[in-house]
């Protein structure tokens, strides 16, 4: 694919794709402009991989016609909803679990030693299909609990599952919230266009500045790691840590301010992650949509916490499971889910029976306490990152080892020219991007990105905004790193 068609957000071709949009948005009459938006989107995805359209159609001519039945067959709605998921499930089913499924079936079959043998398929995971399946699932699941009416219009139908800047990472976005906003009459607000370009801009600078800086080294660490040992793959962990974070988010922040400059209101989907305090308030922070997402549709309905607490630590594992394979097919994203379930059921079965003895932790510093969390979730991200769980392994066996050689690695890391080219001036600006990232979110406090900026006076913002767009010019790198969770 040339530039102009392979639209990621860094992109020259979203660059110029975004504006062209957003002119004949506003130009439009308001009765034609889902048509715009429906057709910008087709386009949008369909510069990934044009065939893989299809899926998308289906789940959306699935989704309306079993809309409509489940609102109107109140007798068969449950039937009705029950097809509905499977039909949206099947294509994420076949083409991210099918191989997974056959290559685990062929280890079981050597190891009985039985005949049998299915081979893997060569399929392409089709581009943001876990974030629409899901999105759609949730369409059908609220109009089966009545919170929701069944669109009859198909084309506002197709616009809320393909709507560009959230279709292939979210956030995954509610019924509620998103279908009523294709039918509001969103006028031309200067002030608006500005809070959305800001908010572009400084998801641009998490992600250029700092996620893909960081990448150079987190590839080299993770990919090589049985050539490191102790403090670089502290290095490695921590810096994947921040990476994925500013990726994720920086996608984030460029989807909800690219929709906001069309006058449309996403929800928020972290909040100062790696600020918490606790794993329940990190979560409560981090994929914010995800995490309502399993909490609305799988927790609740197995019982959540009403059930006893047995049964309460059972539904956690249960959703952590599911949501680590929902992340990949792969047992190192099983296990970083479980490890998380874990972590919330310790924390909550401390929380109830050992507080009134003033354990150590609970009496802990706050900032003592954000610490312990960060260690405990990029212990995590060690399993999420891993090339495979043999690395893993080796990553969480070799971190506290081999300390005495940290200075010859650490001349690899940041003097192999062959490795890393500058790698000492990239390191230094990756470190000094980490703390002023963190300084920001301490400062920000619990206000918003937004409201925290537009606060402060026109020459702090004009000084602000003008910092973020030359660190994104000048320190930006630009190689059309493709966004991490692009790939789930």
């Amino acid at each position: 694919m040339v530039d102009i068609l392979f639209m990621l957000f860094d992109s020259v071709g979203y660059l110029i794709f975004f504006p062209i949009v957003v002119f004949f948005y506003y130009l439009l009459p308001h009765r034609f402009r889902w048509v715009l938006l429906l057709l910008a989107s087709l386009y949008f995805y369909m510069a990934f991989m044009p065939k893989y359209i299809l899926i998308p159609i289906f789940i959306i001519l699935v989704d309306y016609v079993l809309g409509i039945l489940i609102e109107k067959k109140r007798n068969l709605s449950k039937v009705l909803l029950f097809a509905g998921v499977v039909l949206n499930l099947l294509p994420l089913l076949f083409y991210k679990y099918f191989n997974f499924f056959i290559e685990n079936l062929d280890y079981a079959v050597d190891f009985f030693g039985w005949n049998y043998s299915v081979s893997v398929l060569k399929i392409i995971l089709p581009i943001g299909l876990s974030f629409y399946v899901f999105q759609s699932m949730g369409y059908l699941i609220e109009i089966y609990w009545g919170k929701q009416k069944a669109e009859r219009h198909i084309g506002i139908l197709a616009t809320y599952v393909l709507f560009y800047p959230q279709l292939v990472a979210g956030p995954i976005e509610r019924p509620q919230n998103l279908i009523p906003q294709f039918k509001d009459k969103h006028r031309y607000d200067v002030y608006e266009i500005l809070n959305g370009l800001k908010l572009i801009a400084w998801g641009l600078f998490k992600k250029v500045v700092i996620a893909d800086r960081l990448a150079i080294f987190v590839n080299e660490i993770f990919n090589n790691v049985y050539e490191y040992n102790g403090l670089i793959l502290v290095i490695g962990v921590v810096f994947f840590a921040f990476q994925i974070y500013c990726d994720f988010s920086g996608y984030c922040d460029i989807a909800i301010g690219s929709a906001r400059v069309m006058g449309f209101k996403l929800m928020e989907n972290f909040n100062r992650p790696y600020l918490s305090a606790s794993i329940s308030e990190f979560w409560r922070s981090w994929h914010m949509s995800l995490y309502s997402w399993f909490k609305d549709y799988v927790y609740i309905p197995l019982g959540g916490n009403r059930l006893g607490k047995i049964r309460q630590y059972i539904n956690i594992m249960i959703v952590f499971i599911l949501s680590g394979f929902w992340h990949g097919a792969n047992w190192n994203f099983v296990l970083w889910g479980s490890i998380n379930g874990a972590y919330l059921v310790v924390e909550n079965f401390v929380k109830i029976f050992f507080t009134s003895l003033s354990l150590i932790f609970f009496k802990l510093n706050h900032s003592i306490k954000v610490i312990i969390t960060f260690v405990l979730v990029s212990f995590t991200w060690i399993f999420f990152r891993s090339n495979n769980f043999i690395d893993s392994i080796y990553v969480v066996t070799n971190i506290f080892v081999g300390w005495s050689s940290t200075l010859e690695q650490l001349k690899i890391i940041l003097f192999d020219s062959v490795v890393f080219g500058r790698g000492l001036p990239e390191f230094i600006i990756a470190f000094f991007a980490i703390v002023s990232l963190v300084l920001f979110e301490i400062w920000q406090g619990k206000n918003n990105f937004i409201e925290k900026v537009n606060n402060h006076s026109k020459v702090f913002r004009l000084l602000f905004f003008s910092s973020i767009v030359f660190a994104i010019l000048f320190l930006g790198i630009f190689k059309e790193q493709q966004f991490i969770y692009f790939q789930f």
